[in-house]
């Protein structure tokens, strides 16, 4: 049997060419090989994210760049963060990032002082569990949606073509991330506002008939631009907005040839559904995205994982670890539900080891991402019943 000879790529695209082209080789042998590739991957993305640690805390801890609040919280530490922090592990030496600590001012406390004479956007979580938590931004929300379009399909998200942004924007970088993604692919973005929180007012108390009064009122909008408008030919939304708005109108008929969808409700059951039965045709991409990670991209749609929602976050911008939620410094095994922990690593803002309210499984990493990802990501357990969220 003759041994597969695999030459240095120099490109992704030479590697891919490669594969495709491949006619007779040992199954076994290309299997072996691939494995080693990605351990190869995994080593590599290790080593970068270790680097990538020591230029952020060096960064934020530093008297020349760094921000009031973490050069304040240096100051009660017994050593310097800049010289025993070598890599990832070791940034269980700063505990936990608190929740407490982005809700309330004053939010310039967050900005580097690298940035202090940009101009400066303060984003909002939902506050569905208090005070909302704030956080600053200044260009973050440009670069992770602009390395999320990387990711998008030509063919189903044309460059040139416009936009509908039909969800949540108020205080959320929501609206400004989706706007700046269309506007990087040469597109216009329309948007259709939702307030969520009032929302959540109307679930709260039962207010039924005013809830289906307001998403109808929502939907009209979305309908009114999908028909004035011809060239809009990508969506953002939510699962049940979607769903909504497929009640009124043909997607395909209007011309909508891409829909990137994220939120709480979206799972396995309503990925089968969008792709099965609303949009039959229509790239359909899940996300998930909150106010201090960024945008986490979805495992390649393959009919193997039956429509799984497997994210990886956007190394080494943010890592997402699972851990033991009666013991957050254990992480869980591959495949076992864990508590999520997220640590945001970019210069603007620094986020180590927080504490998420979210829960999911563990996932392997894949070629296209060497490194953990999350499955079947949901509230956690305990708050299922006292927090509301994906009413929208």
């Amino acid at each position: 049997m003759k041994a597969l000879q695999v030459p240095e790529f120099s490109t992704y695209e030479e590697e891919a060419t490669f594969w495709d082209n491949l006619d007779t080789a040992d199954f076994m042998e290309v299997e072996s090989f691939l494995q080693m590739n990605l351990t190869r991957k995994i080593t590599e993305n290790r080593k970068a994210l270790d680097a990538h640690v020591r230029e952020i805390v060096k960064w934020h801890f530093s008297p020349k760049t760094g921000s009031p609040f973490w050069l304040e919280f240096a100051e009660n530490l017994d050593f310097d963060p800049r010289k025993e922090i070598g890599g990832y592990a070791d940034l269980k030496c700063l505990g936990h990032f608190q929740d407490e600590w982005l809700r309330g001012g004053p939010v310039r406390r967050w900005v580097p002082k690298a940035y202090a004479n940009e101009p400066i956007y303060v984003f909002e979580t939902g506050g569905s569990t208090g005070i909302p938590k704030s956080r600053i931004s200044i260009r973050d929300f440009h670069i992770d949606y602009e390395i999320f379009s990387k990711t998008l399909s030509d063919e189903s998200f044309p460059p040139g073509s416009d936009w509908l942004m039909l969800g949540p924007t108020g205080p959320r970088r929501l609206r400004l991330a989706v706007e700046h993604l269309a506007q990087h692919r040469g597109g216009i973005c329309f948007h259709v506002d939702l307030d969520p929180r009032w929302v959540n007012q109307l679930v709260r108390y039962g207010k039924n008939e005013e809830l289906d009064a307001y998403k109808n009122h929502v939907i009209s909008q979305a309908l009114n631009v999908l028909r004035a408008h011809e060239n809009v030919q990508c969506l953002f939304t939510t699962p049940k907005l979607l769903e909504a708005l497929c009640e009124k109108i043909s997607l395909p008929k209007a011309g909508i040839k891409g829909i990137f969808c994220g939120g709480t409700e979206m799972d396995a059951q309503f990925h089968r559904f969008a792709r099965e039965e609303l949009v039959p045709g229509i790239d359909f991409i899940p996300t998930y995205g909150n106010t201090l990670m960024g945008l986490a991209t979805c495992k390649p749609f393959d009919p193997a994982d039956n429509y799984a929602i497997i994210y990886y976050p956007p190394h080494p911008r943010a890592v997402i670890e699972l851990v033991n939620p009666e013991n957050p410094e254990e992480t869980v095994d591959y495949g076992e539900t864990g508590r999520v922990m997220l640590t945001t690593l970019t210069k603007e803002f620094f986020v180590p080891r927080f504490l998420e309210r979210d829960e999911a499984e563990r996932a392997e990493p894949i070629p296209e991402y060497p490194w953990d990802g999350v499955e079947n990501l949901r509230l956690l357990t305990e708050l299922q019943e006292s927090v509301v969220v994906g009413v929208y």
